[in-house]
């Protein structure tokens, strides 16, 4: 008998990186596009950037004390705010650049990735088709161009995150949980479920192994134990939606926690004090 096809559903249920954006918003804003040509100076903000080089001479200085020179098609990502500059050569610097938001401080994602990640852009690589869709609207000025960029430039994003997966180049950490077997399994379960009665044995058994091989495997791999991701997986849950303006009572239950009360302790304040530092406000 054939197997039945999976739905929609199923699929979902196994993509690592549509079940962690489920919960948390990636965002991007492109800010320039085509020639660059004199030194540009990107201090720390609040956001992470993705540069696409395309042509020409480029040096990157930062993130810290790192310096490399390009001349071939890359891909520049630095998942957290952190200074950089660009240098470019007499004949300029063609490039697409934008801000970056993986949903928040606290994303496990955004702390498990380097500092700065450069990608060779290979004419041969998927990321083919999404990236002529983003030069080629970068080069027009058509109705909707921004949001269109915006879009693609999230698409390209993605495809990045999913190659840095599937080539397994993560030895510690949260890409390297989700490329490992067992483990991928798991932290899949953990984001699409994150209010789940989760115990150590539930988590083994979702991995096929035993509790203590689990526990040993999940530390020496993504670099926490199980409980503390989970923690940290709920409470990165809890800062977005009331940050978005959810009310704390459906938060609480939303990510694990019995009482809005529980939920304030595990973030460090009061209810009225969390709802105040996340959402913005001020004391009265």
């Amino acid at each position: 008998m054939t197997p039945p096809s999976p739905t929609a559903t199923d699929q979902l249920a196994t993509d690592q990186l549509a079940v962690m954006f489920s919960r948390v918003r990636l965002t991007a804003r492109v800010f320039h596009t085509g020639l660059l040509c004199q030194q540009v100076d990107f201090p720390a903000g609040g956001t992470g950037h993705l540069h696409l080089f395309r042509s020409g001479h480029l040096e990157v200085h930062g993130p810290g004390p790192t310096h490399r020179r390009l001349d071939q098609p890359t891909a520049l990502f630095l998942p957290r705010a952190e200074d950089h500059r660009f240098v470019v050569g007499p004949e300029g610097a063609d490039l697409v650049c934008a801000e970056i938001d993986l949903g928040g401080a606290g994303n496990p994602l955004e702390s498990a990735l380097p500092a700065l990640i450069a990608l060779p852009l290979d004419p041969a690589d998927t990321l083919t088709g999404s990236l002529a869709l983003l030069f080629g609207e970068a080069m027009g000025q058509g109705s909707g161009r921004q949001v269109v960029l915006d879009r693609l430039a999230e698409v390209v994003l993605i495809h990045l995150l999913r190659r840095l997966i599937d080539s397994g180049q993560s030895d510690a950490g949260l890409l390297a949980g989700m490329a490992h077997p067992a483990l991928s399994r798991v932290l899949t379960a953990l984001h699409a479920n994150p209010a789940g009665s989760w115990t150590l044995e539930r988590m083994a058994d979702e991995a096929g192994m035993s509790r203590s091989a689990f526990a040993e495997c999940f530390r020496s791999v993504v670099g926490v134990t199980p409980g503390d991701y989970l923690r940290e997986w709920r409470l990165q849950l809890a800062r977005t939606g009331i940050a978005a303006g959810q009310p704390l009572k459906r938060v609480a239950a939303e990510v694990g926690y019995a009482s809005p009360a529980a939920l304030s302790r595990a973030l460090g304040d009061s209810p009225s004090g969390s709802l105040r530092v996340l959402r913005g406000s001020t004391p009265d």
